[in-house]
């Protein structure tokens, strides 16, 4: 395998961790409300998804309230893992990877 193609590839599979840590973060603050913030996975899954909310932080204007950037984030990474997916067709359609 080339190298661009494992390099689109791990960048992917990173943003796919990303993307279901949110989601798995919000179906628990779902189920569990308030009392999220004790429960040992939930912190797992923040840990997990911290360096994405904490650089989205960082580039949206301040307006944007902190309970929006989560789903601001998945809609990020949702649209980075389609723009990476497109990225390795292009690669791999010459060579028939």
């Amino acid at each position: 395998m080339r190298f661009d193609v494992l390099a689109v590839s791990l960048a992917r599979a990173l943003v796919e961790v990303a993307g279901f840590a949110l989601l798995g973060q919000g179906a628990l603050a779902l189920l569990a409300g308030e009392q999220r913030r004790r429960n040992g996975f939930y912190r797992i899954l923040a840990i997990i998804t911290a360096p994405v909310l904490q650089a989205l932080r960082r580039i949206m204007p301040r307006w944007v309230g902190d309970a929006f950037l989560p789903v601001l984030a998945f809609l990020l990474l949702f649209c980075l893992w389609i723009l990476l997916a497109l990225a390795k067709r292009q690669l791999c359609a010459p060579h028939g990877c």
